[in-house]
């Protein structure tokens, strides 16, 4: 005999014991082959009571639902006019941030081509070699013509000639227009 007869035989023997254990659990079970109840019987007169009773809650359900759903609804009015109010503070906090800055920098501006007005023009030359390209080509518009040409004689040539070509946009009157 092979191990696949063994196990067939091992196989047979387990289906032939498995039958009357699976019968034998299931008359165990009360009620496992029970019939089922007959329907009651619903009298006329219940369902006309039923029926009325439904007609006369729907228009308090109807009610409560509208209720429930305005509550939610003024819960959201509030839960937004509280980010609005909130958006609002922000904004007028940016708003006074940003006049500070602008005062600011018109003093700094001032301040700072009053400052390069009294320097020589080669020490100028090095120190707006050092800065911001803009912030020394700003600085270099607001002084005048003779001052300013000493200053850019003064600079690397490279750097010069970029702060002429910005210069030179600032005063051209398409660079700020809309291209639409």
């Amino acid at each position: 005999m092979t191990k696949w007869d063994a196990n067939m035989s091992r196989f047979q023997l387990l289906r032939q014991l498995a039958l009357p254990a699976v019968a034998v659990v299931l008359l165990s079970i009360p009620g496992a082959f029970a019939q089922e109840a007959p329907a009651t019987i619903v009298d006329p007169t219940s369902q006309d009571e039923i029926r009325q009773f439904c007609t006369n809650i729907a228009d308090s359900a109807r009610d409560q639902r509208y209720l429930l759903q305005k509550q939610e609804l003024e819960k959201l009015r509030a839960d937004v006019d509280t980010r609005i109010a909130e958006l609002q503070k922000r904004k007028e906090e940016y708003q006074d941030w940003l006049k500070r800055r602008d005062v600011f920098l018109k003093q700094a501006e001032a301040g700072l081509t009053d400052i390069y007005k009294k320097m020589k023009p080669d020490a100028a030359a090095a120190q707006l070699q050092e800065v911001k390209i803009e912030v020394a080509a700003a600085v270099i518009m607001r002084l005048g013509p003779g001052q300013s040409s000493l200053i850019l004689n003064e600079m690397d040539a490279q750097k010069a000639a970029i702060i002429a070509n910005i210069i030179a946009s600032a005063s051209d009157p398409n660079t700020s227009k809309d291209p639409s």
